[in-house]
């Protein structure tokens, strides 16, 4: 048994204020899962830059990292009955005055929901995990 190739990809918690309450950006893949946008690294670019690239290439935003926030998510899947071990790092990011524009040929869907809306639908664990680490962040700095 040999070890799992491991992928890195990158990505954030995306969120907007709209009249004093903060709405998360939720993403819908093709195969139908909730979750938020992140995406292989290239080679040669650091983690934020492939955050901000992702992003900005599956909703069409241009966002703004917040200092502080990092998060990490470890999962193992198989591609072709090969197992990936797949690392993914998670920034938190805003936006304002932008409407949201899914990627057609890797989301069906964004959507825009308040907290607890967007708890609901994440499709993983470990989605919500970091969405509760997000939303703590924010409150402890005055934001939602």
């Amino acid at each position: 048994m040999h070890e799992p190739k491991t992928e890195r990809s990158c990505g954030a918690v995306v969120f907007t204020r709209d009249r004093g309450s903060v709405q998360y950006l939720i993403i819908q893949s093709l195969s139908g899962a909730f979750g938020f946008p992140k995406g292989h690294m290239e080679p040669g670019e650091r983690e934020e830059e492939t955050a901000l690239r992702e992003i900005a290439e599956e909703t069409g935003l241009s966002v703004t990292l917040l200092e502080g926030f990092r998060a990490e998510d470890r999962y193992t899947f198989s591609l072709d009955g090969e197992p990936i071990s797949k690392h993914v790092t998670y920034f938190l990011a805003e936006f304002s005055r932008q409407i949201p524009t899914p990627q057609e040929t890797e989301l069906s869907g964004v959507f825009l929901m308040a907290p607890e809306d967007a708890m609901a639908a994440l499709s993983f664990e470990s989605g919500r995990r970091i969405l509760a680490e997000a939303r703590a962040f924010l409150q402890r700095r005055g934001i939602g």
